[in-house]
């Protein structure tokens, strides 16, 4: 026997702590490393399906295999939603079976955020009869169901499909629905309709099982809009219009961006693309991913950290080497947007010279009844279509000039006002404690009741501002890049006791100077005090500001004692 077949035990002398790899498959780490990845090498995700029609619709809940439940359902828009009653102290503690309750969030996705007014009437009809009424605007575009049973899955499936939507990838690692401008091909001001490109890339990858199983979810978005209004930003790959000095108008690559507990701002490749190749190299970017990707730690398997440690000018080489085999087109940066607000509520122009109406529904939530008079209001003003948007708004586009004023009333007669309060057109929150599992507090209801506060606090209030409610310190609401960004926490009230509240960021920003939120040093705020807070900090913001200082540049210069 040669002397190194003696010596098999070698491996177990490593250093504690050290591994094999970050479970990167192009280094050729293949093994499972977590119990997600084996889950996943298991079986894809998107063969649940199968499953989820044939077995569990028919027997019920208790039916349900555990890794198909809390894993693979989600590549189908399904999350088990939390069981009523929980507080948000027990959210860390309890195990997943005991938070579970018996019904679903579904999550349908709307790529680009684009609807006919048909498909907003089966979205409107399946809230009512399936989902008790329940139907969120998420900041991603979607509508997000409560109360979902897996009985109706196939029902709703069909009726879905029938006008083409889907829940397909809607959650879970893979590609999630693909954010755009809401005003594409309409805006008089557009520097490129990224329509084409986001359907390209939908069919190249949405249930396409060479991208069903990434490190981690992954985020897309376009926008040819110069308001860059799709939180661009903080997307895992974004395409920016720009026009280039010598080929025209084409898109800016950016990689990298995320929020939750280690956030980022993308970066950019510095590379500009034609709109015919843009699917090309989104493809690219999700092939690095997944072969590239971070594997071993759930913690570390986002794009975004795979970007930090190798840098724009390798990831970028990689790219062009060894997925599209060719260089990419040096190009310029976007410009800074024209205005601070990004989210297309008013009425507004569009290039055919008829009109679209953005409006806000408080925090995105809204309910199958409203969803359908909005429908209504669009086939009765519009040409019958309606749009989502980032900033959980909603726009009616194809509006004749003489039917406009009738429909900003027809909103308003619904509490949907085209003209909101900085206030009401600001505030987002997520889905919070109410149905989350990760929730530590409640948040659309507080944000709503929020809102009506400040707007009696301060009704002489116009400038833009952000506020933005999470129930957790996952950032769904992006709250490190608003201006006031509140993370829902307990903490302990003015008599000791234990109750829910936020911990404030303040002064985060997207566009040409972007920045995470600035934390004031031991500052919380109990839930019930959150008005009296916001109210101060603004009040002292009107009284100390420059002329035009926004509240973002405020912040940064601001002492700890105007902030607290």
């Amino acid at each position: 026997m040669s002397d190194s077949a003696e010596k098999p035990a070698a491996p177990t002398r490593r250093k504690a702590g050290r591994h094999r790899g970050e479970g990167q498959w192009a280094a050729g780490h293949f093994t499972p490393l977590n119990g997600n990845e084996q889950v996943k090498k298991d079986d894809d995700g998107l063969n649940v399906r199968t499953r989820i029609e044939t077995i569990y619709a028919q027997r019920g809940f208790q039916a349900i295999d555990g890794q198909d439940l809390r894993g693979r359902m989600r590549w189908w828009g399904l999350y088990t939603q939390r069981r009523p009653g929980i507080d948000g102290g027990k959210t860390a503690i309890l195990e997943p079976e005991d938070l579970d309750d018996e019904f679903f969030m579904l999550r349908v996705r709307i790529d680009g955020g684009r609807l006919t007014t048909r498909q907003l009437r089966v979205i409107a009809e399946i809230s009512q009869e399936f989902a008790r009424g329940t139907a969120d605007i998420t900041d991603r575009q979607n509508v997000q169901y409560h109360w979902i049973r897996i009985e109706d899955m196939p029902e709703i499936w069909r009726r879905l499909e029938a006008v083409g939507l889907s829940t397909t990838e809607a959650c879970g690692d893979t590609p999630r629905v693909i954010v755009g401008s809401p005003v594409a091909g309409i805006a008089a001001d557009e520097i490129i309709d990224g329509t084409p490109v986001i359907e390209e890339i939908h069919r190249r990858v949405v249930g396409n099982k060479a991208y069903s199983n990434l490190p981690r979810k992954f985020k897309t978005a376009v926008s040819g809009s110069p308001l860059l209004d799709v939180a661009h930003e903080v997307n895992d790959v974004a395409f920016v219009g720009v026009v280039h000095p010598e080929h025209g108008p084409g898109f800016d690559v950016w990689v990298g961006g995320g929020l939750s507990t280690n956030p980022r701002i993308g970066v950019r490749l510095g590379a500009w693309v034609p709109a015919e190749e843009v699917a090309d190299v989104h493809e690219g970017v999700v092939s690095v991913f997944r072969d590239y990707g971070y594997r071993r730690l759930r913690t570390r398997a986002r794009l975004k950290f795979l970007v930090a440690d190798w840098g724009a000018e390798k990831f970028r080489e990689v790219l062009e080497k060894e997925y599209l085999l060719r260089r990419l087109v040096d190009g310029p940066a976007p410009a800074d947007p024209p205005h601070a607000w990004r989210d297309h509520v008013g009425v507004h122009r569009q290039k055919d010279g008829r009109y679209y109406v953005g409006f806000a529904p408080t925090v995105g939530r809204v309910d199958g009844t409203t969803l359908a008079k909005i429908a209504d209001l669009a086939e009765a003003h519009g040409s019958g279509r309606v749009n989502t948007t980032v900033q959980q708004k909603m726009l009616i586009l194809d509006v004749p000039e003489e039917r406009v004023a009738s429909l900003t009333e027809g909103l308003a007669a619904l509490g949907l006002t085209a003209e909101p309060s900085p206030f009401r057109r600001g505030t987002m929150a997520c889905t919070g404690i109410e149905f989350c599992k990760l929730a530590i507090v409640e948040t659309k209801a507080r944000g709503a009741w929020l809102i009506e506060e400040l707007e009696r606090r301060l009704p002489e209030f116009d400038e833009p501002l952000t506020v933005n409610i999470n129930g957790c310190p996952n950032s769904c609401a992006r709250i490190q890049i608003a201006d006031i960004g509140l993370k829902g926490q307990l903490v302990v009230d003015e008599h000791g006791e234990q109750v829910e509240g936020f911990q404030v960021h303040l002064g985060g920003s997207l566009g040409l100077e972007p920045g995470f939120g600035r934390k004031v040093r031991g500052l919380k705020v109990t839930a019930e005090g959150l008005a009296d807070y916001v109210e101060r900090v603004l009040r002292t913001y009107l009284d100390q500001r420059e002329p035009g200082e926004r509240f973002a540049r405020w912040v940064a210069r601001a002492d700890e004692g105007a902030l607290s």
